[in-house]
């Protein structure tokens, strides 16, 4: 940008701009089309003159008759460097350029306006307007801006660095590009004659599948909590592993992998009473130029990152960016594309709800109403399904190799002649169909979908299949029931009785993500009520002493881990924490009120994964301590008494404290609304903290860490296992009955080449059972029982060449193999 020069309107470009529009809307076969290829332009883009073309789709103008003489794009340039790692007040200069309305859109191209780099901060820009009537909204149940003025926030932006609800940022996406570091990698994929050759009808190279998956969450993940300290931790183990240097017990948690697969890096929801992160001072839009200050910080928000927004969404959320800047993203999928082994990055699309704060961010017509989860978005008008795919196809564009769609069951739209929901399938064909292009490099990435329809039907676990996309889309993989359903192997029975929908695993589970531990399934773990009740769960005796180190072994075992590696079909998934043994927990501040009835829901978490020599460590939980919770026999009291007095009050937060101020509490006598939020954010923070994995890596087992990374290490030298049990050919699987108190699974597999036979056994929970492959033939029929080997067995498994038989006590296992 020229010194001293304001952003101006390129009146010509504008009119090419808005003729190529007239022209695409002419030539279009539908609206939907048109509006495919104009969300292409929508957004910041900047251009190889320098110049910038901005782009909103704005119906609600069209509708309120807002004159394009009251719409300006409002942009604010930064006068100075600006530390975007700290809370600190900037100067900016702000202007009003003017704007072209083009049927429901509104465009201008600028010029003298600088682009984000990986070193500045570049300008900022959102559509502001005069309003009609001072004080009234314009179709939106609520916006951003003030009484005079409107303020429209770019859906489609690249950049958010103080959040959603502040302007957006002009960011050179070409840049970031093309100074990425694995441009090889990418080239790669292009140049794979076999990938290509065996590709879909239109020549496009897609993703192989992974052999197993890793799901993180970056929040929690690193000392750091960010995208950039994950990108460390790889490019450190990266040169070990270059080096032959040994990785510590934490690290090997992290590796193993040909695939990770992250939780949503998308803009969340913030909560307003404790968030603001941009604060212009003495903001006067009377005039169309004004130097102001700017108070600016450095999103820190709490979330799982599943609270979307969908505004944005081709952005990357800045609570997770140390440095603020999209390259974080980028560089934490180069650091995993550049490892010796290269491992895939597959992100997690949350694009089937918007959280409430969505509302004044997004026009009405993104949204169709109420939903589970906020709001239900409106995927039957054609424009808004345009921006969604569009949104998609950007996000994706960030060099990700797979993409997880997350809830895929929420795709659905009201028929009123059926009078029914319909699950747009046609919707989810268009995500599939979608292609990337990284590094010049065009390609299809694999395409896994989370689908639990008929979900939320209510028999949904019982009638769900799990398989109905995989039939529409050969080529997709699904998370598996065992994976999807909201699963407790800490509770007793649990593979007993979950054993039919194992079974469905071993008979066609080849394009299934499986395993037990993921973000969703450990946090339902821990809400399930702990209690003496004859009809309440019973958590299993079998595992451990305590109820957190019961947790622990449910969803880190190696009878579990041993399974769905060593022997069962499909893709396996772990969740780091779940590696690392750490807490885990339903992290997610929206807003003060709602917060309450989250941590209501977390109330057996105290029992579950806070032992009780924990609570006391200073290290944690300093915001509830602060707040008189200095006991953890106060903090469990309490926090029932409040998932109690939601249930009772039908969550009015004045009546639930009413109802609590008849209790003793560390509150006093008199509790208030404000008190129940204040506790509901504690919670919150200390809970994040306490989850931070950097606080159990010095606590990691060295030799259950090397034994889980052999079992992965032993599944990525046979890739063939991916494969369903083989009926017809020597492959066995079965449970035994009765079972006499131990849920005892077996197993026999051969591989495609014929040079080798492996036998699995597991004592899934119950006492300890003696096995053997004699003992085994007694199970599976025509058993060979000589020339048999202990390939790998859990750390406390004795093995020798002098034993006939092992024993495995409750979640151990073993796999014998034997050459052909």
């Amino acid at each position: 940008m020229t010194q001293n020069t304001s952003p101006t309107l390129c009146s010509d470009q504008t009119a090419e701009l808005i003729a190529w529009h007239t022209d695409v809307t002419e030539t279009a076969t539908s609206e939907f089309d048109a509006a495919e290829t104009l969300s292409t332009r929508l957004g910041s883009h900047v251009n190889v003159d320098g110049t910038v073309t901005i782009g909103f789709w704005t119906p609600e103008l069209t509708e309120a008759d807002v004159p394009e003489a009251d719409v300006y794009l409002e942009l604010y340039t930064p006068t100075g460097s600006v530390d975007l790692t700290t809370d600190e007040t900037a100067a900016f200069d702000r202007h009003q350029v003017p704007v072209r309305q083009h049927e429901d859109y509104t465009w201008a191209v600028v010029d003298n306006v600088s682009a984000g780099t990986r070193q500045q901060l570049g300008t900022l820009y959102q559509l502001v307007y005069k309003r009609p009537t001072p004080g009234e909204a314009l179709a939106r149940e609520s916006d951003l801006g003030d009484e005079e003025w409107g303020v429209i926030p770019d859906p489609l932006a690249d950049s958010v660095p103080f959040g959603v609800y502040a302007p957006s940022e002009i960011y050179d996406m070409q840049h970031l590009q093309a100074n990425r570091a694995d441009r090889d990698y990418f080239a790669s994929i292009g140049t794979d004659a076999e990938r290509v050759a065996t590709s879909e009808d239109d020549g496009l190279p897609r993703v192989d599948p992974a052999v197993s998956m890793l799901e993180i969450h970056p929040g929690t993940a690193t000392e750091a909590g960010s995208l950039g300290g994950l990108a460390r931790k790889y490019e450190t183990i990266g040169e070990k592993l270059q080096t032959g240097e040994a990785l510590t017990p934490a690290e090997r948690n992290f590796v193993g992998y040909d695939a990770i697969q992250l939780m949503p890096t998308e803009p969340i929801t913030q909560n307003p009473d404790l968030h603001d992160y941009w604060t212009p001072q003495q903001l006067d839009r009377s005039t169309d130029a004004q130097s102001i200050e700017v108070k600016i910080g450095n999103p820190e928000m709490i979330n799982w990152g599943y609270d979307i927004v969908v505004s944005a969404f081709s952005a990357t959320n800045p609570a997770i960016l140390e440095s603020n800047r999209p390259d974080e993203l980028v560089d934490f999928i180069a650091a995993c594309h550049n490892l010796p082994e290269p491992i895939k990055v597959v992100f997690d699309i949350a694009l089937g709800h918007a959280d409430n704060g969505s509302i004044p961010l997004l026009s009405e017509h993104f949204f169709e109403g109420p939903g589970m989860y906020g709001k239900h978005l409106d995927y039957t008008e054609p424009t808004v399904r345009a921006i969604l795919l569009e949104l998609q196809r950007r996000k994706m564009d960030l060099g990700a190799d797979g993409i997880r769609v997350d809830g895929a069951q929420d795709f659905r739209y009201w028929d009123p002649e059926r009078e029914e929901m319909i699950h747009d399938d046609a919707y989810l064909a268009k995500m599939d169909a979608i292609t990337q292009e990284v590094a010049g490099t065009e390609y299809r990435p694999w395409m896994i979908y989370e689908d639990g329809r008929p979900w939320p039907q209510e028999d949904w676990e019982l009638a769900s299949t799990y398989r109905t996309l995989i039939e529409q889309h050969p080529h997709a993989f699904q998370w598996s029931p065992v994976t999807f359903a909201h699963n407790t192997p800490a509770l007793l029975t649990f593979w007993a009785t979950k054993w039919w929908r194992v079974k469905e695993v071993a008979e066609f589970g080849s394009q299934w993500i499986t395993g037990v531990a993921n973000h969703d399934t450990i946090r339902r773990g821990t809400q399930t009520e702990v209690g003496d009740a004859w009809n309440a769960p019973q958590e299993n005796p079998h595992l451990a002493e305590t109820l957190p180190e019961t947790l622990n072994e449910a969803y880190n075992s190696p009878a579990a881990t041993m399974l769905f590696y060593c022997f069962m079909p499909g893709v396996p998934m772990d969740f780091v924490g779940a590696n690392m043994r750490s807490p885990w927990g339903f992290i997610r501040d929206t807003d003060p009120a709602w917060n309450v009835k989250v941590v209501a829901e977390e109330a057996y978490l105290v029992d579950w994964q806070i032992p009780d020599d924990v609570y006391g460590d200073d290290r944690f939980f300093g915001g509830l301590k602060s707040l008189g919770f200095t006991e953890k026999d106060d903090l469990r009291m309490f926090i029932r008494a409040l998932l109690s007095a939601v249930d009772l009050t039908d969550y009015d937060l004045d009546a639930i404290a009413t109802v609590l101020s008849t209790l003793e509490t560390p509150f006093g006598k008199e509790i208030t609304a404000d008190d129940l939020e204040t506790f509901a954010y504690a919670w919150m923070e200390d809970i994040h903290h306490y989850a931070n994995l950097s606080h159990w890596a010095d606590e990691q087992d060295d030799e259950r860490t090397a034994f889980d990374l052999a079992v992965r290490e032993f599944r990525h030298e046979r890739p063939w296992l991916r494969s369903d049990i083989d009926h017809e050919g020597n492959e066995a699987y079965g449970y035994r009955h009765p079972t006499n108190g131990t849920v005892l699974y077996y197993g026999l597999r051969e591989s495609p080449d014929g040079d080798e036979q492996l036998l699995f056994a597991a004592n899934m929970e119950g006492p300890p059972i003696e096995v053997s492959p004699e003992i085994l033939a007694d199970e599976i029929a025509d058993l060979p029982t000589d020339g048999w080997e202990p390939a790998l067995a859990a750390p406390a498994v004795a093995t020798g060449a002098d034993r006939d038989s092992v024993t495995l006590g409750n979640v151990q296992s073993i796999v014998w193999r034997r050459s052909l």
